[in-house]
């Protein structure tokens, strides 16, 4: 039952099947106006490859300029139609009409999703011909605009990857593959989309901190319309001369990349072939893919850390459920010694990052030998515990990321190696207070939670190393709110290369735990099973590892398919390596 927030009353449209296939129908002999504008709008949600039925209600020279793989504006409810004046022609053979909704997302000409709002307001004219006396459209906005629900049948969410410019794995040393997620149309060949979409590189907002291993100008052999794997799970990629002469190690790389792009589209495909200059490359096959890169969804955690009632460190094997025994984690963040509030392990499970109970102190130590607690790297001034230090974060690279919240000098700071002297991260364009940091294990993105006014936000931001000079500098850039409709937001955590669960509510609403992609947009499978009061939420990269949630009833577990569990141990914060 909901704790909070009144009764209230919702529109609710069904969400059409998934696998429902709209074909486009051509203009009828004789249409009004009406019809060819309603007719276009309906032609543009269905799987048409080059909306060339679409095509036929404008002009010849319309059809001719209009691009419509320039944007995709998607809208709460579809656009509304509306006839306004007409161009003043005594013959009346020219038309307006008016193109209106509420803003809820943009896809851009690099496939990227970003949150919108705000009115949707464009014109399309149409005119009548004089040899035929057929209306058509002659003017139009480019891009084309869509309700909320044909959006999601007709589109999907697939990472393409590319690599850490600045990082790499702390463990193996090799690139960390970073996720790049876009849209494509679900049933118009998104295999060789995805492949070309990879090849043209990355996104705006990703591009200044990932490289890809592709030449510059690769693109697919001319003639090449489509590719698909073959009866083993194979898929050949043929490649232009660009990339004929590079190396095998390149090479690898670059099958890398392709691999891990269409495994996130589909699970069909586990050996790429790249060939170019008619001569073979390169093979790759699934199981030799973690010999060249390493990606956050190949990480699977060894244990399930968590606070228990003795304000210790302890732990348990992730597999979760009853027969789970906890243990202290050796050394001294799980003696007792010292009562912790949060702690953050390292990757490799190897090192802890922990805060006092009161806020003020950060310990680094070991996990894997006892000793003694050694001193605090690091110190926070506030005056009251809730102005002091966040709970810490590692990334792959095994730096230690945390946010200090005194008033009188708010920060964000990177302790390279979990240690040393602080470095102070800056971060432009950031309004109001770090409450939560929460560091992708690519090293190249970062989740805040930021408290302006009451409100608390997801933002996410791209991490930039300057290493040029004797210190490094690090800043976060260009900022973006990944819960655009959350008014408050309690806990998040990482569950994938590009997915991150969150707890939080919309104004009015209650409660509600679900998964968000890193762009702002949801995910099919984006709410999860009720639960209230939670102060922590566990999720690793690896989807295969269970979630885990605090609440006031302590650790709950949630085992694939079905509700909440309540297990025995009393616990205030659970969490996975990072």
């Amino acid at each position: 039952m909901p704790d909070s927030g009144d009764l209230r009353g919702v529109e609710s449209t069904t969400r059409q099947d998934t696998q429902v296939r709209v074909f486009a129908m051509p203009p009828r002999d004789d249409a009004l106006p009406s019809e060819i504008v309603q007719g276009f709008l309906e032609a543009l949600t269905s799987d048409d490859p080059r909306y060339s039925t679409a095509r036929q209600y404008l002009t010849t020279r319309a059809a001719q300029r209009w691009e419509p793989e320039r944007s995709t504006t998607v809208l709460a409810d579809g656009p509304v139609t509306a006839p306004g004046r007409s161009g003043g022609r005594e013959e009346g053979d020219d038309l307006t009409f008016t193109l209106t909704g509420t803003k809820v997302a943009t896809v851009d000409t690099q496939q990227s999703y970003a949150p919108a709002s705000g009115n949707y307001s464009q014109t399309v004219h149409l005119t009548r011909d004089k040899k035929t006396a057929q209306w058509r459209i002659d003017a139009l906005p480019q891009g084309v605009v869509m309700g909320k629900s044909d959006f999601q049948r007709n589109y999907m969410s697939v990472n393409k990857y590319y690599f850490a410019s600045d990082t790499t794995s702390a463990g193996s040393g090799q690139p960390m593959a970073v996720a790049d997620p876009v849209y494509v149309r679900e049933r118009v060949d998104p295999m060789t989309q995805m492949v070309r979409s990879l090849l043209n590189g990355p996104t705006s907002w990703l591009r200044p901190v990932v490289r890809s291993s592709f030449p510059t100008g690769t693109a697919l052999t001319k003639g090449v319309t489509s590719l698909t794997p073959d009866d083993q799970n194979k898929l050949t990629v043929p490649l232009n001369d660009k990339a004929a002469r590079i190396g095998h190690g390149k090479c690898d790389e670059m099958a890398a990349q392709l691999l891990f792009t269409l495994q996130s589209l589909t699970p069909t495909v586990d050996e790429i072939e790249l060939r170019a200059g008619g001569r073979q490359l390169c093979v790759l096959s699934d199981d030799r893919s973690t010999a060249v890169a390493e990606r956050g969804a190949e990480m699977s955690p060894d244990h399930l850390y968590f606070i228990d009632g003795r304000h210790r460190l302890v732990r348990m094997t992730n597999s979760g459920g009853n027969s789970a025994s906890p243990e202290p984690v050796p050394g001294a963040l799980g003696d007792g010694s010292k009562a912790l509030r949060s702690v953050a392990v390292a990757r490799d499970e190897n090192s802890a990052a922990g805060v006092a109970l009161d806020g003020k102190a950060l310990y680094v130590t070991s996990t894997v030998t006892s000793g003694a607690l050694p001193q605090p790297v690091l110190q926070s001034k506030g005056q009251t515990e809730a102005d002091r230090l966040t709970t810490p974060s590692w990334d792959a690279q095994g730096d230690l990321w945390i946010a200090d919240r005194d008033p009188a000098a708010p920060r964000l700071l990177l302790l390279e190696k979990g240690g040393g002297q602080p470095l102070e991260v800056r971060t432009p364009g950031l309004d109001g207070r770090i409450n939560a940091v929460r560091v992708a294990a690519d090293g190249v993105r970062i989740a805040l939670v930021v408290d302006k006014g009451g409100k608390q936000s997801l933002l996410i931001g791209r991490i930039e190393r300057d290493k040029s000079a004797e210190r490094p500098t690090v800043s976060v850039q260009e900022l973006r709110s990944a819960t655009p409709d959350l008014e408050r937001v309690t806990a998040v955590s990482w569950a994938g290369d590009s997915r991150l669960v969150v707890v939080g509510r919309e104004a009015g609403g209650v409660e509600q735990v679900q998964y968000v992609q890193c762009d702002g947009s949801i995910p099919e499978t984006g709410t999860l099973p009720g639960l209230t009061e939670v102060t922590s939420i566990a999720a690793s990269e690896d989807s295969e590892a269970p979630l885990f949630a605090t609440s006031k009833d302590g650790l709950l577990w949630l085992p694939g398919g079905s509700g909440w569990r309540t297990l025995k141990e009393a616990a205030s914060v659970a969490f996975y390596p990072g």
